[in-house]
């Protein structure tokens, strides 16, 4: 599994091998910047502002949930981009090894990216479960309390430093199910999240340091239950047309 730092070693060496075939290949030089123009290889995703004042969360301190935002999620915003550039400069001579390492750099940092946005989304309410949500919740689990406390296990599963949990829409069935995550790149197929959140230690620590419980409990004290609503919604509707 690549992991983070893994990451940074295939830009740094895509980026020397993709400069040097440029200068070597007068035809390579001129055809990355037409293949830049392409969107897949644009580059030019942007960060998502923070839609809560960072002030306002129960448990959560302005200066976690900033730098988290600015540094983590922007951080991941930043280098999708950089990985886009890079694999529009790679052509038919460009080794396996750093296109394949290059794509898995993408749908690490765009996933990470998603994840961050969902995540944040789904903060700044009053942690009360309501709607329709709610109701799935409770037929799918037997009652809205053995779900939560489910989601709260799998989250301590991950207490460890990394990964998320997700609670996802599966748009085949019309299901939900609680996704368990250790990497950005680990989510359930053909699926929407609902609730989103980060169990990666830059998510607490500075807060809570290594008491895991304490944060869960801020994380579900902020929820915004009408955001994934929204998201509920919007899945069912998608589900609908998938399976119509």
């Amino acid at each position: 599994m690549m992991t983070r730092r893994d990451s940074f070693g295939v830009l740094g060496v895509g980026a020397a091998f993709l400069a040097k075939a440029d200068e070597s290949v007068g035809q390579g030089a001129g055809a990355a910047p037409q293949a830049a123009l392409a969107p897949a290889f644009a580059g030019k995703h942007e960060p998502v502002a923070l839609p809560f004042d960072p002030k306002a969360l129960k448990g959560l301190s302005e200066k976690l949930i900033v730098s988290h935002h600015d540094n983590n999620y922007a951080g991941a915003v930043k280098n999708l981009n950089k990985v886009e550039q890079e694999l529009a400069r790679t052509n038919a001579d460009t080794p396996a090894f750093l296109v394949g390492g290059l794509q898995q750099s993408a749908l690490q940092f765009a996933n990470s990216m998603v994840l961050h946005e969902h995540y944040f989304a789904n903060l700044g309410g009053d942690g009360k479960a309501s709607g329709a949500v709610s109701d799935l919740l409770a037929n799918a689990y037997g009652s809205l309390a053995r779900w939560e406390e489910l989601f709260r296990a799998t989250g301590m599963s991950l207490g460890g430093g990394s990964g998320w949990v997700a609670l996802a829409y599966e748009l085949t069935s019309g299901a939900v199910s609680i996704v368990w995550s250790g990497h950005h790149t680990q989510h359930r197929a053909a699926s929407a999240p609902l609730l989103v959140m980060d169990m990666y230690e830059h998510a607490y620590q500075m807060d809570y340091g290594a008491a895991t419980a304490k944060y869960v409990d801020a994380f579900f004290a902020n929820v915004q239950w009408e955001e994934v609503n929204r998201r509920l919604g919007r899945a069912q509707k998608a589900s609908a047309a998938l399976r119509g």
